[in-house]
């Protein structure tokens, strides 16, 4: 099921982590109680990276990646990147971008197959992320948002977007994904949807503020356990979410 964590008693933990199916970065920092629940969960089948970016131990926000690449910002110091391509799979492409967006997890959302980018992203940026992490790339804004990365998050296997994304514009998405969205919450309400969640094709972690019906929605949309059925249920979560948004 879905795991909750903090990380120093913040529940945004999308920002101190990067979860895909063939690794896991996790920021450096006092907090040795969330780097064990990832390594409790995770350390059987990939690895477990403790890392910080540019100095930051906002991990999550400052990198993008899948089981095929990691894109890190150029401010990126020489020895943070030899330590997270030596702890890598040897499968997986690390690369350096000159990018003035330079928080690239804020403006990209993507899974094995397709990322999702902000619209003013840097054309070469762009280019070096499709032949990077192997994905068909669209600019995109998630309702009206776009900060694309912080707004949804997903995997090869479904997504969760913003509460305020039209029916119409989840549709358009999933035609674009190839997989099922839904629009819902995390952390008790929040609507950054990135921040308190990081999920792969068969863990998620979530903050610990996220009440049992967002981590319902979580684990349906996203096939934890593989409670993926086509579920009604989903819907009608979905629905109350976002009535109780309105």
């Amino acid at each position: 099921m879905a795991v909750r964590a903090s990380f120093e008693k913040n529940n945004e933990i999308g920002c101190f982590a990067k979860l895909t199916n063939a690794y896991c970065l996790v920021g450096v920092g006092g907090s040795e109680n969330f780097y064990s629940v990832f390594e409790g969960e995770l350390s059987e089948t990939i690895p477990v990276v403790h890392a910080s970016i540019a100095g930051c131990r906002i991990i999550g926000r400052m990198c993008v990646g899948n089981r095929h690449g990691l894109l890190v910002p150029n401010n990126t110091t020489d020895q943070e990147l030899q330590h997270i391509r030596n702890c890598l799979p040897d499968t997986v492409r690390l690369q350096r971008v000159e990018e003035r967006l330079s928080a690239l997890g804020n403006g990209i959302a993507c899974n094995d197959y397709v990322a999702l980018i902000h619209p003013d992203l840097d054309r070469e940026t762009e280019e070096i992320l499709a032949d990077t992490l192997k994905v068909e790339v669209f600019r995109q804004t998630v309702a009206d948002q776009v900060l694309v990365g912080s707004y949804s998050t997903i995997s090869n296997q479904g997504g969760l977007v913003h509460p305020r994304t039209s029916i119409e514009e989840q549709e358009e998405l999933s035609c674009l994904l190839q997989v099922p969205l839904v629009a819902g919450t995390v952390n008790r309400g929040s609507d950054v949807i990135a921040g308190g969640l990081v999920v792969n094709d068969w863990c998620a972690f979530c903050g610990l503020e996220t009440t049992s019906t967002e981590v319902s929605v979580i684990e349906s949309i996203f096939r934890i356990g593989d409670m993926g059925q086509p579920s009604a249920f989903t819907t009608t979560m979905r629905d109350s979410l976002i009535d109780s948004m309105a």
